[in-house]
Parts: structure tokens; C-alpha cells; sequence
């Protein structure tokens, strides 16, 4: 088992001190929850290994441990980004899985005194445009952007001002690794977006929204966003995209802009069948499309939003290949990502590390992935 502190780049390179941040964690039932846990760091591109007590997860950005006989969750990392995303992503885990218990979680060690959030950043609007009657970008621009160039995560939190908070506070970093946020009467209301392009260079990262009636708080702001206006945002967020050579995809319009930005980002001898659904003629967009995917546009034609299986029945019909590897992403409406999911997982019998099927909103509801 792996006990070094330092990693060696080259002979030439001196060593570079790893950070490293410990907590423990007083839960009675933690081998109950590790299945869990270790199935979720591992969606997050982590290998695993065991060593009696003791299980280590090794990530692209930085390591993790949790000793099960003293009951301690460890993260090491070269960098500051890596060891707060480390952080994070086991903090994160078992505030989910152990629930039941209450944890606290307190980490010592390299960082544990900041309060100052790694993946917060400021943004200001420089520039709104169209791009169909329903498709709205906005560019955002800010510091240090290179973090979200990172980590695999395609999408962002982003903080909105609203009516009742005007001028909200943004979130600080708690002792256990996670957002400490303010009162209601400050905090600013968050949903998940989509990063459609970055450039971390030039400092500016575009969004897109679809904009549409109802009670959408990002939609809402994204009809009045003006050049200087403020917003907060934070991340990435969101699993790895799988690399294979042969991927099916679908999306509503809440998913084109992931979708988008795949095609244009994916390698170029990627090859297999995207579809995306749209209201009509009018929604269909330029995609710069660098892959050899194959992209179909189906239109509903006057059904609502939602109410139409065209999409998620023509993902279902879709032939797999054998003999290469593959990966199946789908994001839209929760029915039809269910209906998706269940066929991809009962039917086809494919695990969660070649397939993601996600439900990027909810007939009826609010809050949920938003574009």
C-alpha cells in the first residue's frame, strides 16, 4: 500500500510536499455505508484498493483513505484545488450515505483554518445574446478560471440574486470541507448549469438558458441580465464524462448545452448516434460538431414539453455495438430519463460506469438541473 508524502515529477524536479487533511469520523455503522461510498468516489474516476482495515481511492487530482478500524477518512493532493476537491467529494459522501447518524466531520491538518470557499468565484455578465427564441447566452466574466478547467465536471452552481435577496452573501468554507451559507434572509438561491464554453485564458465562461414561463429563478434572471450585473457561481460539478469510442446520447433542451459541448470537445474519431428534442424548427442551433457522432434533432410540434416519448423511445431503440467500448448519456424530463435508465440498466444490463441518464428537471417542479 502506497504511504509516500511526496511525489517526484522527474529527476530533474524536486519534490513536491503533498497536502494532507485528516478527519475522524464517529460513526458506529461506517462499514455499513462503505459499499456506498466507495461505489460513489469511484463514479468520480477514483481507483480503489483495499489493504485489511483500510481502503485507499486514488484520483487524477489527489488520494483518499478511510481506515475502518480507527475510524478515519483522510485526502492528500499536490495542490490546493486538488485537496479542497478531495475534501469535498468525501465530505460530501458521507454526509449522504450516513445520514442517519449525524456526522461531524472536522478536518485537520493542511488548509483546515480557510474559510475562503476553492471552487467560489465571482462573476460579472459582459455580454447577452439570443441564439434561438428560446436559447439565451450569457457570458460571465472572472478570476482564475483554471479550477473549471478540472476535475472532469461540465456543469456549475450558480447563485442567484432574487426579488426577496437582492444583494445575497456568498457561501464560505466550513470546518468539514463543505459550503457554510447564510441566513435565508441572505442566501442567494442556487441551480446547476451547464458550462457551454470555456476559455480559461481569456477569463470568461459562457451559459446557456432556456428561457420559458413559469417559476424559474435562472430563467427569470437570464431575461434581465445586463453587462455588469454580479452573479456567484461554483465548481465544477457533476461526474466524469466516460471516455469510449462509441457513445449514444440524448437530450431535451435542458440537456442540449452538455450535449453541445460534448460534440465539440469529444475526440475526433468518437463515433456513434446523438439525438436532441426540441419545440420546433425554429430551437435548432450551430453546433460545431468535431466528433463523428451522427446528431438528429426530433421536434414535438406543439406537445408540451415533457409529454412527449419520442425521445426517450428512440434512445430505448438504439442497437449497441459490440466489440468496442461505449458509454450511454441522456439527460432530460425525470420520466423519460427513468425510462432510459431502467432500459440501459434492467434491459441492456449496463453498469453505472457506462451509463448516465440523468433528470435534468421535473414536470411540476423546480430545482433540479436547469440547463
Amino acid at each position: 500500500m502506497r504511504t509516500t508524502t511526496a511525489r517526484t515529477f522527474n529527476a530533474m524536479e524536486a519534490p513536491v510536499r503533498e497536502l494532507a487533511s485528516e478527519a475522524r469520523l464517529n460513526l458506529r455503522h461506517l462499514p455499513d455505508y462503505m459499499d456506498s461510498i466507495a461505489d460513489r468516489l469511484q463514479s468520480f474516476e477514483a481507483e480503489t484498493s483495499t489493504d485489511g482495515q483500510r481502503i485507499d481511492f486514488r484520483f487524477t487530482f489527489g488520494d483518499a483513505s478511510f481506515d475502518m478500524e480507527r475510524l478515519v477518512m483522510r485526502a492528500n493532493a499536490t495542490d490546493r484545488d486538488g485537496l479542497a476537491r478531495v475534501k469535498d467529494l468525501l465530505a460530501t459522501a458521507v454526509e449522504v450515505y450516513a445520514k442517519a447518524e449525524n456526522p461531524e466531520i472536522v478536518w485537520t491538518g493542511d488548509l483546515s483554518g480557510e474559510t475562503s470557499l476553492a471552487q467560489f468565484r465571482e462573476m460579472t455578465v459582459t455580454e447577452v445574446r439570443h441564439l434561438t427564441p428560446h436559447m439565451r447566452r450569457v457570458r460571465l466574466a472572472g478570476a482564475n478560471l483554471h479550477r473549471f478547467a478540472k476535475f472532469g465536471g461540465m456543469h456549475i452552481r450558480m447563485l442567484f440574486p432574487t426579488k426577496h435577496v437582492p444583494d445575497p452573501l456568498w457561501p464560505v468554507l466550513g470546518a468539514n470541507g463543505l459550503p457554510v451559507w447564510p441566513a435565508d434572509d441572505r442566501k442567494p438561491v442556487a441551480r446547476v448549469y451547464t458550462i457551454r464554453a470555456l476559455d480559461v485564458a481569456k477569463g470568461i465562461i459562457d451559459v446557456d438558458f432556456l428561457v420559458h414561463p413559469g417559476e424559474s429563478v435562472g430563467a427569470a434572471w437570464a431575461m434581465q441580465a445586463a453587462p455588469g450585473m454580479k452573479i456567484g457561481i461554483m465548481g465544477p460539478v457533476g461526474r466524469p464524462v466516460r471516455q469510449a469510442e462509441w457513445y449514444v446520447m440524448g437530450a431535451d433542451e435542458t440537456g442540449l448545452p452538455a450535449l453541445a459541448r460534448m460534440l465539440e470537445t469529444l475526440p475526433a474519431q468518437t463515433r456513434g448516434l446523438a439525438f436532441v428534442e426540441i419545440a420546433d424548427q425554429r430551437e435548432k442551433q450551430q453546433i460545431d460538431n468535431a466528433t463523428g457522432i451522427e446528431l438528429h434533432w426530433l421536434t414535438r410540434n406543439g406537445v408540451p414539453a415533457g409529454g412527449d416519448r419520442l425521445l426517450a423511445e428512440t434512445v430505448r431503440s438504439v442497437t449497441w455495438p459490440r466489440g468496442a467500448s461505449t458509454f450511454g448519456w441522456f439527460a432530460a424530463e425525470a420520466a423519460a430519463a427513468k425510462v432510459v435508465r431502467e432500459h440501459w440498466r434492467s434491459t441492456l444490463g449496463l453498469g453505472r460506469d457506462e451509463t448516465l441518464a440523468a433528470a435534468y428537471w421535473r414536470r411540476g417542479a423546480a430545482g433540479l438541473m436547469a440547463g
